[in-house]
């Protein structure tokens, strides 16, 4: 009952948190909108701890928030998001990095930090403006941390803006602390919420999150560079990727 994680939180009001916010945002998934969800089976057999997924994102907490739901049904053995008892049996070291200023911003995003986020003040953006600030290694000392312990949940763009490039810190990280890398890929949550994810924007979505195999990384070869290249790929935010639309035929007189 008095357990904690390693940032210190209780589990028992982590298990709470997670149960109540689980229960009052499953009909996003299951219900309101529906989402399709392919490569469950590959969390089945990945280790307990030295595990990081790295996912394109769309909206601040519904992304991951979806994500906890799926990691949580396919460790309960389920290859869907049907019924609540999985919200039972939780997995207490799951983390996911966010910005800080993204945390701090409101009373709930304050209690959904309680679920394991991993708070980091960005180098490159502050309050909707570039900056250039320096790197703070607490922040790269509490994510390593993280991946020794558990799973760790990390959006590498750094924003929810389709097709930018991945941080190169990501590439560190996995450099040092050469976890699983696992890919995943979403879409259609930018549809149906709002960019906090809190506030649903339209139903009737079908979302989708398919997780990939491991990726295959050369930890002692791969440059920083070769790492944010595969990722890239992998999470399907290459630029290559983007659609033009077709050049609007000229009227024939």
């Amino acid at each position: 009952m008095f357990k904690k994680d390693i940032f210190g939180n209780k589990l028992i009001i982590k298990k709470i948190v997670m149960f109540v916010f689980g229960a009052i945002s499953k009909r996003r998934y299951k219900g309101f909108n529906e989402l399709q969800i392919e490569g469950m089976e590959i969390l089945r057999y990945l280790p307990e701890n030295q595990v990081l997924f790295v996912s394109n994102h769309q909206t601040y907490f519904a992304d991951a928030t979806a994500m906890y739901h799926v990691f949580f049904a396919a460790l309960n053995g389920q290859n869907d998001l049907k019924g609540i008892k999985y919200l039972f049996h939780t997995k207490n070291n799951i983390y996911y990095v966010a910005a800080k200023e993204t945390m701090t911003s409101g009373i709930l995003p304050r209690i959904l930090m309680y679920v394991g986020a991993i708070p980091i003040i960005r180098t490159w953006r502050s309050k909707g403006k570039d900056v250039n600030r320096p790197v703070n290694f607490n922040d790269i000392t509490n994510i390593s941390k993280a991946i020794h312990d558990g799973w760790v949940i990390t959006f590498p763009q750094g924003t929810t803006t389709p097709f930018k490039p991945i941080r190169r810190g990501t590439g560190h990280i996995i450099k040092t602390n050469k976890p699983i890398v696992i890919p995943i890929v979403i879409d259609g949550f930018r549809r149906s919420f709002d960019k906090k994810g809190l506030q649903i924007k339209k139903r009737g979505i079908t979302q989708r999150m398919i997780i990939k195999p491991p990726l295959p990384i050369d930890y002692e070869n791969d440059t920083i560079d070769k790492i944010t290249e595969k990722i890239t790929c992998a999470i399907e935010q290459h630029r290559d990727l983007i659609k033009v639309p077709p050049p609007s035929e000229k009227l024939k007189v």
